[in-house]
């Protein structure tokens, strides 16, 4: 068996490892003849090992280059993803009417961008606030790659219902004084989705109505499922950060370029 330090990989997954691309973008620069492995010209499905010396040519800098990321402030009622029940998917908002007037990264939009621009990870079509779309691979996979542990921050608006022994009418005022810290400590950790552990949580009081959550993973209605099991119910959900990006100012419905200083 290989020792780690001396196992080979493929190209294309290797590329991904060092942050050069994607690996579909790998493949894609590989068969036009973009990439060489110690100075000679790479071939699909290679394998190459950790020392070997990887290059792309000026054409696969500069398709990087002109690869746009947009963060959209998505309002409630439209997916994430693809079109879904006739609901309107984020993209189709991503026109220049809707572009932040004080957006000031320098790219003019062209309907070249919308070509490839993904969603990197999902807001629930009951959901507000950051969505990112982007046409890097890069991006897409610091963000939503097995290995990402990038924070997540969400607003939750609550409501909470008391266990049994009581009439159980909903709490929608001052949720935080009747809400028992011990539950809040299991939100924090200790909860299980799908069978699987989730990891821990930030989680505390933003005011005495609403929860501010931080995560590091992304399960398919996460927080509300995680509220549920401790009695609490969603009635709000936005999310306001991801990395080191916010929200901030952005209006609903409209959205701005990542910019070219700017990093998750």
């Amino acid at each position: 068996m290989a020792h780690p330090e001396t196992a080979t990989m493929r190209l294309n997954k290797r590329m991904a490892e060092l942050g050069l691309a994607s690996r579909r973008e790998a493949d894609d620069w590989i068969a036009r003849g973009w990439v060489t492995v110690d100075g000679k010209p790479a071939q699909i499905g290679m394998q190459v090992g950790p020392d070997a010396r990887i290059q792309i040519t000026k054409q696969a800098q500069g398709q990087q280059a002109s690869q746009v990321t947009i963060l959209l402030n998505k309002p409630m009622g439209i997916v994430s993803g693809q079109a879904e029940d006739g609901h309107i998917p984020a993209i189709t908002l991503i026109q220049p009417q809707n572009r932040w007037t004080e957006d000031n990264a320098r790219y003019f939009f062209h309907p070249k961008q919308l070509h490839s621009l993904v969603p990197a990870g999902r807001l629930d079509i009951d959901s507000i606030g950051l969505l990112v779309l982007t046409q890097d691979g890069r991006v897409a996979r610091q963000l939503i790659g097995t290995d990402s542990n990038i924070e997540k921050e969400y607003l939750v608006r609550v409501v909470y219902t008391p266990s049994a022994g009581t009439k159980n009418a909903p709490i929608t005022t001052d949720v935080q004084a009747a809400f028992p810290p011990a539950l809040l400590e299991r939100l924090r950790f200790g909860l299980f989705l799908d069978g699987q552990a989730l990891k821990p949580a930030n989680v505390d009081w933003q005011n005495p109505e609403q929860l501010r959550v931080v995560l590091t993973e992304g399960k398919k209605r996460q927080i509300r499922r995680m509220c549920e099991q401790v009695g609490l119910q969603v009635v709000g959900l936005k999310r306001v950060r991801i990395g080191n990006i916010m929200l901030g100012n952005l209006p609903l419905g409209q959205w701005r370029y990542l910019s070219a200083h700017e990093r998750f």
